[in-house]
């Protein structure tokens, strides 16, 4: 796989990345969710949601638009 992967989201919830994931896929757009916490003081690090570099706006734009992910943590 060649394409470029971008970060469309992050959260120090990984459920909240993992119900990004599950919108940005039901909408056609290929996600996954990369693991930055820090395995030694769990407190420091997030959540990513990357998506492939040509779906970056619109992955951007659904998740701008969905209203569950814009609650503050």
């Amino acid at each position: 796989m060649a394409e470029n992967w971008v970060k469309a989201y992050q959260s120090a919830q990984m459920m909240r990345a993992d119900i990004a994931r599950e919108i940005l896929e039901q909408n056609g757009i290929a996600a996954v969710i990369v693991d930055k916490k820090d395995s030694n003081y769990p407190v420091f690090g997030m959540y990513e949601v990357h998506v492939p570099a040509s779906d970056f706006s619109q992955a951007q734009t659904i998740i701008t638009n969905e209203g569950a992910l814009n609650e503050t943590e």
